[in-house]
Parts: C-alpha cells; sequence; structure tokens
C-alpha cells in the first residue's frame, strides 16, 4: 500500500506521534506522500527514510496513494475530502482535535491502529456527499460537501426569506437566518446544533434544518437523498452567504441552488472496534448519568 498524510499544522507536544506515523509506514510503503504545505511547515522536525513525495492537489495523489491518513480535527478532515474527491483513494482520520466525529482514531490508538491497518484489519465506511448546482459555477470544480451546504444571512441584524423546493414540489418560505441542507455524517454537525434530528450514516436521507427560525411551527424535514432541492433567496438582501463544509462564499443575490447527492462516495477507514454508535455515546456522552 502507498501512503499519503494530510494536514495544516503540528504542535510541538504531538511531533513524536508524527514521527511514529512516519516510522510505521516509510517501511510498509516506501516514500510518502506529503501534503506540500504541511510538509514545510513540519518537516524539519522529522526524520525520513528516503525523501517525501510532495503533493498540493488530488491529481498528483490519484492512482498513486491507496490511503490518505489526515492528521488533526474534523476541520482538517473536510477538507482532506476535498483533496481526496472521487478518486477512491480511502480517508483515514488521527484525531489531534477536540471532538473528533469524523476523525476516528485517536492520538491513544495510534499504534494499534496502523498495525491493523497495516494488516488490512479495517472496514469501509461509505458516506454520502452533496452537490451544488448554480448558474455561475460557485465552487466549482470542487462543489461537493461531505457534511453540509448552508446559506446564512451576511448582516448580523437581518433575516433572509429562504424559499425551497424538493423536486419542483413547493416546501416553504423560512423566515430565518439560514437553511442548512446536510448529509447524514453532517447531522452530527451544524444541523445538530441548529435542532436538527441524528441520522445514522447508512439512512440513505438528507435534513434541511432552518437556522434561528422565525416561525415556531417550523421544523427540520428528513427527506429521501434521491431528491432535487432548489432554493432561491429572496427578499430585499443584496447578498448573502453559502457554505460548503468549511469552504464559505459571499454570493450576490439573486442566486438559484440546486443541490442534490453527488454521483460519488467517500470511502472513511474505520478500524474494527469503531461504529457510529459508540461515537454517540463517546463522542456526545449518550448514557453518562450517575444511575449508570
Amino acid at each position: 500500500m502507498k501512503f499519503a498524510v494530510y494536514g495544516k499544522h503540528l504542535a510541538e507536544a504531538v511531533v513524536p506521534l508524527f514521527q511514529a506515523l512516519v516510522d510505521k509506514l516509510e517501511p510498509a510503503g516506501g516514500p510518502l506522500y506529503l501534503y506540500e504545505p504541511f510538509f514545510r511547515s513540519v518537516g524539519k522536525q522529522l526524520k525520513f527514510n528516503s525523501e517525501p513525495l510532495l503533493f498540493t492537489v488530488q491529481e498528483d495523489i490519484r492512482g498513486k496513494a491507496d490511503i490518505l491518513f489526515s492528521i488533526g480535527g474534523d476541520g482538517t478532515m473536510l477538507d482532506a475530502v476535498t483533496l481526496v474527491g472521487d478518486s477512491g483513494i480511502l480517508l483515514a482520520g488521527i484525531n489531534l482535535g477536540r471532538l473528533g466525529f469524523l476523525t476516528s482514531i485517536s492520538r491513544e490508538k495510534i499504534i494499534p491502529a496502523l498495525d491493523a491497518i497495516l494488516d488490512s484489519d479495517f472496514k469501509l465506511d461509505q458516506r454520502t456527499l452533496l452537490k451544488l448546482e448554480t448558474g455561475n459555477g460557485l465552487f466549482s470544480p470542487v462543489n461537493f460537501a461531505l457534511n453540509e451546504i448552508t446559506v446564512y444571512k451576511a448582516k448580523p441584524m437581518s433575516m433572509l426569506t429562504i424559499q425551497t423546493w424538493v423536486d419542483g414540489d413547493f416546501l416553504n418560505s423560512y423566515w430565518a437566518d439560514g437553511l442548512i441542507v446536510s448529509t447524514p455524517t453532517g447531522s452530527t454537525a451544524y444541523s445538530l446544533s441548529s435542532t436538527g434530528p441524528i441520522i445514522a450514516p447508512d439512512a440513505g436521507s438528507l435534513v434541511i434544518t432552518p437556522i434561528a427560525s422565525h416561525n415556531l411551527t417550523v421544523r427540520p424535514v428528513v427527506l429521501r437523498d434521491d431528491v432535487v432541492i432548489r432554493i432561491l433567496v429572496g427578499g430585499e438582501k443584496t447578498s448573502f452567504f453559502v457554505s460548503m463544509d468549511s469552504r464559505v462564499c459571499e454570493v450576490a443575490n439573486p442566486l438559484e441552488l440546486i443541490i442534490r447527492k453527488a454521483d460519488f462516495r467517500i470511502n472513511l477507514l474505520r478500524l474494527r472496534d469503531a461504529s457510529f454508535f459508540n461515537t454517540l455515546r463517546d463522542k456526545l456522552n449518550w448514557g453518562l448519568d450517575v444511575r449508570n
């Protein structure tokens, strides 16, 4: 197997952990592919058996790396998704952040996790992505998101009117700060903090969740993941924000957004003992009660 590593920065305290990763992966797969900006910031602190191969875009590792390790938190993992895209490269997250819903390998378990991966003792977790289509090619060619696509207000004292259609049928005019369209993966992210439901990763659903709705009777809606969602922001607002996971752009009104399921999925690497429900209990403290 050939390995690639993506990261943004590395605190001095975790340099030994990264060195342990290098020491494990190099003998198993030869020279590592390292994200060039990451290598420029941490390379002098590490020792390599051979000079790493540097990459900056998907084309540099497509067909050359089998597994991409994301080193950091969930935000780093979301950025790594844009590099993997439809290449088929497996994505493994090592959590050096806080919550770590996507980055399933904790820093305490790096060595046993790497041993399991090198022995091919892991499972694949295929995750749905969303695709955004606009008349001006917003975010193209990386117009896909693992967690959610969100529209929200550009001015703090304003409110948006967001007209929404599902498969051509009018759903609602949301008077709100914004609107989230999330995948099951994203149901535990921004949508959850906006009172959206938790959806199992393999449920085949999408969720539309309003942000701070001015209509008290409006609630999140769960839909099949093969629907086409059309959004048009109305009112007198001259601009609003559109985000795809961690990427944000301010756009001029009017702009029609078409959201549908992407025609490829991301393959997350999971250890055998990891499961979605274990993650809920561990990360959200489900069942944490003195009576248990």
